[in-house]
């Protein structure tokens, strides 16, 4: 594999940041078809970034995910060779077929079903339980921190690691196959791919941490995996499999719309919605339309909320009434905190925030250390002119919000209302 010119120390560390923030979840899905071994890839995939670091100074190769790819597998019989007799591993590895004995295989091929549905499958076996599948695929597909998924579950951080342990070794020890399974046990493993898909959309939609509030390669793709899938199980596709790529097209529709130009937040209702991505919106209303004739599942009532306010032309048009009744049958199929601020939030826009603040302090027990629960009673608090009571929810919402974009945003609130009182 050759490499081009000279390449300097910013230009190196930025390709390599760049690949693990798009490549991350395909290097260690094939690497695991590779190796046999979750933990192996994982640590041989960091092994091999970390050689690229000081490698690449004399030029980035042409390929650089399959630089990656070959380099972690060397690294990973080093490190079977340390472990045990490399003969003896090797030969079982290769009979096995992890290994090919004689041709190379391709490391950038797309092909269908590719290794990270495979994955996917394997992280989501009904051996594990649903939150552990779920946070598995999210750190070996996605390549999110710990802690990132300890906050998307709002548990802390050692706990969600020791989970991730343990997930680890139960695949290990039971044996758990590493392929998509048959179509005739796929339904019961849906739902847990569906969550999984979609948590990745949220972390690239609303990003755990960090100066940027979007993170546009994990929704990308979060939406190739979802159409992936749905692809996949033509001409049966469950209807929440449609739904729930319908609902991500919807959010991601208004990427552009979101961010000002020092990339923060603009809300929905102050979005230039020339920007939206109206062909997008176009194709996901037909995707709607397709799942909701299926039924009325999670996805589904969700992507008939995000459609309702992607059809409105001005913030204002919105039909906040009938929001109201979807979230309300929502809040039936899946009752949730969060579900029910939502509604919350509905109801305000359709009615009034009097006719809210009920509802909103009632989550309060449950949702005090969910900064959008502070920021949301703080909004309202503001639009009906309860300025002191504002400052004290935006300065709450301020203690527990841990994106950098999302923070300005807040002490911008923070300060208007501070300005207001005086």
């Amino acid at each position: 594999m050759t490499g081009m010119a000279p390449t300097s120390k910013s230009d190196v560390a930025q390709a390599i940041a760049d690949l693990y923030r798009t490549e991350w979840g395909r290097i260690v899905a094939i690497l695991i078809r590779l190796v046999g071994d979750f933990d192996l890839a994982e640590e041989a995939a960091q092994e091999a970034f970390a050689a690229a670091v000081n490698q690449w100074q004399i030029g980035i190769p042409d390929l650089p995910r399959a630089w990656i790819i070959r380099t972690a597998r060397y690294k990973a019989i080093d490190r079977l060779r340390r472990r045990t007799r490399l003969t003896e591993k090797l030969e079982w590895y290769a009979a096995s077929g992890l290994i090919p004995s004689s041709e190379e295989p391709s490391y950038d091929s797309d092909e269908i079903p590719d290794d990270r549905l495979r994955l996917i499958f394997t992280c989501c076996h009904p051996a594990l339980a649903i939150e552990t599948q779920v946070a598995l695929t999210l750190r070996m597909l996605g390549g999110l921190e710990t802690d990132e998924i300890a906050r998307a579950f709002l548990v802390p951080t050692a706990t969600m690691a020791q989970r991730l342990v343990r997930a680890k070794r139960k695949i290990r020890d039971a044996g758990i196959p590493y392929k998509v399974p048959e179509t005739t046990v796929l339904s019961p493993r849906i739902a847990a791919v569906l969550t999984v898909i979609y948590l990745i959309f949220n972390e690239g939609y609303a990003a755990t941490k960090g100066d940027l509030m979007a993170r546009a390669d994990l929704c990308t793709e979060a939406i190739r995996l979802g159409q992936l899938l749905r692809q996949l199980m033509a001409p049966e596709t469950p209807s929440e499999v449609t739904a729930l790529v319908a609902l991500m097209l919807l959010h991601d529709s208004r990427r552009d719309a979101r961010l000002d130009e020092a990339g923060d937040l603009i809300l929905l209702e102050d979005q230039d919605r020339s920007r939206w991505n109206h062909p997008q919106i176009a194709g996901a209303l037909s995707l709607v339309e397709e799942a909701l004739r299926g039924g009325t599942g999670v996805y589904a009532l969700q992507a008939a909320i995000a459609a309702l306010h992607c059809q409105a032309a001005r913030a204002e048009a919105t039909d906040w009434a009938q929001i109201v009744q979807l979230y309300e049958v929502l809040e039936r199929l899946q009752p949730s905190p969060i579900v029910t601020l939502n509604r919350a939030v509905a109801i305000a826009m359709a009615d009034s925030p009097q006719a809210a603040f009920g509802l909103i302090d009632r989550l309060a027990p449950e949702l005090d250390s969910y900064h959008l629960f502070h920021a949301t009673r703080a909004d309202l608090l503001r639009r009906i002119g309860a300025l002191e009571e504002a400052t004290q929810s935006y300065r709450r919402a301020l203690e527990w919000v841990t994106n950098d974009s999302e923070r300005r945003f807040l002490e911008h609130r923070l300060r208007e209302v501070s300005q207001s009182m005086h």
